[in-house]
């Protein structure tokens, strides 16, 4: 399994010869190192409906012929724009045919903003995923502030990865993502969702640094990295 982190929350997948990308912000992303045009994936998977996770999904779905997993309303949104979607919501599993993606509750808003007409989409309820590929299980927390349940994720699913926002503002910042890795209790942690913006500019290596005092395993990851799990 292969795993490249493109920026802000966007993961992509590799599994079994099949791929697939979370919360595509590439085009947006000043720092980004990947081109839209090179993203080659089988499905898109998105947490919630803010532009900073969507942007690029309905260009990438169209361009692979992909479908767009998301809750009802993000998908009605996306299938208005002419893209395939798999509309599903908190607590369901989707069976993508290389992996399975388990919906799981986030904390935060969704929505989006149409500046021009002043005008606010609602965008159904944030998520993250559990996924299943290879024998391997991923969480993918989406944006969130800490919840107790975390604990609860870790204690049923025994994860490998976890992929936590550290950004703070808008998300957990480093502190309450130690304890989320606390309880999440997987086998390695990557942070996700900082120094894109100002707002949320952190410093990756000291957070996986304090992980280590916890005992548990960090990894940053540069943007446009692959690595092999």
């Amino acid at each position: 399994m292969k795993i490249t982190y493109h920026g802000q929350s966007a993961i992509e997948i590799s599994t079994e010869g099949k791929s697939f990308i979370i919360d595509p912000f590439i085009s947006g992303n000043p720092s980004a190192t990947t081109k839209v045009e090179e993203v080659k994936v089988d499905a898109v998977l998105l947490t919630h409906a803010h532009m900073d996770h969507i942007l690029d999904a309905a260009p990438i779905a169209k361009a692979n012929n992909a479908p767009v997993v998301a809750n009802p309303e993000l998908a009605a949104y996306m299938a208005w724009k002419g893209v395939e979607t798999i509309g599903m919501n908190i607590g369901g599993t989707v069976d993508l045919g290389f992996a399975k993606a388990k919906m799981t509750h986030a904390f935060h808003s969704s929505g989006i903003i149409d500046e021009e007409n002043k005008n606010i989409l609602y965008g159904g309820m944030p998520a993250g995923y559990i996924i299943e590929a290879e024998g391997k299980v991923l969480h993918h927390a989406g944006d969130t502030g800490l919840f107790s349940d975390m604990k609860m994720i870790g204690d049923r699913h025994h994860l490998d990865v976890v992929f936590l926002p550290i950004g703070d503002h808008y998300t957990m910042g480093p502190e309450d993502a130690l304890q989320a890795a606390e309880w999440y209790q997987a086998k390695l942690v990557i942070p996700i969702h900082y120094n894109t913006f100002p707002a949320i500019e952190q410093d990756a290596k000291a957070f996986v640094n304090k992980l280590e005092e916890l005992g548990l395993k960090g990894k940053v990851l540069e943007l446009g990295e692959t690595f092999e799990l």
